[in-house]
């Protein structure tokens, strides 16, 4: 137990919340070219939404701009365009008809600005975060899997940070869910640091605790068997149960009940089956 809680501590050490405050903090600068102040309005709406409080509406209507405004700066960070008006290559159509879409093709281009938009544009909140929780369930996965197999770790440059020489598994995992809650609260508007997130920390690090062992007790009752795969698929879904929580959390200001918890990890469990499986055939 003593062990586990040092390796879990070096590899929470090793994470940085000052990053993910730059990253979040970053403002977003965005430019609108419509037909008319019809249009603008519109479309400022769907970036800063009427019921946002007055001063941060001000805020973030700051950082848009017409085309042709007075001081308006010589380069935006993303140009959005009325359906109907010619779209030239690297800027971006605002559907109304499928918001989503037009989501989906900006944070696939700038995956950098991602935090930052998600916590300066509400409309980016929700598909940012499920981005965050996706890609890190999907790195513990990949890791979970690759410590099964031999001679694979030294050459896990797929990984997005550099994780050293963990002393298990285990603490990789909790080090990365760690890294999910900054980014997660980041995204969600809320304050960074160990301070500030320090009751999701312990919840994250007693749960390591127990992860081996549910590990060990589930992989019997899994019914695709084998040993690599119900590891990769208890990571993933252990991982992406955390996120959800987490994102609950945030929005509701409430944890998952248990049973919201079982309902969410079993489906989890099936999507971390089909990941870890793939992950394997890759490796």
């Amino acid at each position: 137990m003593l062990k586990a809680v040092k390796q879990a501590r070096a590899a929470v050490g090793m994470l940085n919340p000052d990053e993910v405050r730059r990253r979040a903090r970053q403002p977003v600068r965005i430019g609108l070219v419509a037909f008319d102040s019809v249009g603008y309005a519109a479309m400022e709406d769907f970036l800063a939404p009427a019921g946002t409080p007055g001063e941060s509406r001000l805020r973030l209507l700051e950082q848009v701009y017409r085309a042709g405004d007075p001081g308006a700066p010589g380069k935006v960070d993303l140009v959005l365009y009325q359906q109907g008006i010619p779209c030239p290559e690297g800027a971006y159509h605002l559907r109304f008809d499928d918001p989503a879409a037009t989501i989906a093709e900006i944070l696939h281009d700038h995956d950098d600005l991602e935090v930052a938009l998600a916590r300066q544009f509400a409309p980016f909140r929700k598909p940012v975060v499920e981005r965050i929780i996706q890609a890190v369930s999907r790195e513990n996965a990949l890791f979970a899997v690759a410590t099964a197999l031999p001679n694979l770790v030294p050459s896990l440059g797929e990984l997005p940070w550099a994780f050293g020489e963990f002393a298990s598994d285990t603490a990789f995992l909790t080090a990365n869910q760690v890294r999910m809650a900054f980014l997660i609260a980041a995204a969600c508007g809320k304050e960074v640091g160990y301070s500030e997130r320090a009751a999701e920390i312990l919840s994250i690090v007693a749960s390591a605790f127990g992860w081996r062992a549910l590990a060990r007790e589930l992989a019997g009752k899994i019914p695709f068997g084998g040993g690599i795969i119900p590891k990769g698929a208890i990571a993933y879904a252990g991982t992406y149960v955390v996120g959800k929580g987490l994102e609950h959390y945030h929005h509701a200001g409430a944890p998952y009940t248990r049973a919201q918890r079982e309902e969410v990890y079993q489906a989890a469990l099936e999507r971390g089956k089909a990941i870890a499986e793939a992950i394997r055939g890759k490796l």
